[in-house]
């Protein structure tokens, strides 16, 4: 049987979800309004139709996906509550569960059935590549969604926040080290000892330096993003008794690195680090 779903909102992320989900036979439906041009050229790339408004999107599809970044999860949510949707609501946001069991709460006062979602990969176009782990009640029913493939899907229990608490733990660490690389790198540098940091890593790994340099490099273009998570997991880290300071500092240091979110090409270490050892804005 197929599905008629809505993809909010369909970035990078969003629209390999759409094609898996699309492979499977189901139609798929995004709103342009207020997007820009190149969320309309991902969208029409792998067949989605445009249901124009957010009310008319609500109103065509049984099961919507919200992949969005995680500081705005809650917002979209209310929005599609405001349009009177009670039918399967996918958050694969990278939330805190806290967060999620928030939402979903409001989702099951309002009659909709909600699934708490957390994606660890990049955009599934391989096999092998990403999965969606799913919890909660209809966790089943939104994994069925997308099992053509490629995106694999991990159903792990009914407990709503159970699927955003595995991607917190494993995007703390995942993208928490790479944080802290960019701060010894930038550190070194502003204290004079990088080229004598680069000589020891290569003493232990000659490709240490290589690899740590385009490590610190290449994570400009999804930091603006991932500030927004770090909070996320600060969040989720205190609310489990755990210190989020770590997580707090990470959010600061992918801040100071987002000025190069729309950058056409990798920028060069030396730009990378001036950004890094700029003060905080956000906190003048």
């Amino acid at each position: 049987m197929t599905t008629p779903i809505g993809i909010l909102h369909p970035g990078e992320m969003g629209v390999s979800i759409a094609a898996s989900a699309r492979n499977g036979g189901h139609s798929l439906y995004w709103a342009s309004a207020g997007r820009g041009p190149k969320t309309r050229e991902r969208a029409e790339q792998v067949g989605l139709q445009d249901a124009g408004t957010l009310a008319a999107l609500c109103c065509m599809c049984q099961a919507i996906v919200s992949v969005c970044p995680p500081h705005a999860a809650e917002e979209v949510a209310e929005q599609v509550l405001a349009q009177g949707f009670a039918g399967l609501y996918l958050d694969a946001n990278a939330i805190s569960p806290q967060r999620a069991a928030r939402i979903g709460e409001r989702m099951a006062a309002a009659g909709a059935s909600f699934v708490d979602g957390g994606i660890i990969g990049g955009p599934a176009w391989q096999p092998g590549s990403t999965r969606l782990y799913l919890s909660g009640p209809a966790a089943a029913e939104a994994a069925a969604l997308f099992a053509a493939g490629p995106l694999e899907t991990v159903v792990i229990g009914d407990e709503i926040g159970k699927a955003s608490a595995l991607k917190m733990c494993y995007a703390a660490y995942s993208k928490g080290s790479t944080a802290l690389l960019c701060a010894v790198v930038a550190a070194a540098e502003q204290l004079g000892v990088r080229e004598e940091l680069d000589r020891q890593w290569a003493h232990d790994d000659p490709r240490s330096p290589d690899q740590n340099a385009n490590r610190v490099r290449r994570v400009t273009a999804k930091a603006w993003r991932f500030a927004g998570e770090m909070d996320e997991i600060a969040a989720t880290f205190s609310a489990a008794g755990l210190p989020g300071e770590f997580h707090a500092a990470a959010a600061t240091l992918y801040r100071r690195l987002a000025g190069f979110k729309d950058a056409v090409a990798m920028p060069a270490l030396h730009e990378v680090l001036a950004a890094l050892l700029q003060e905080d804005k956000a906190a003048t």
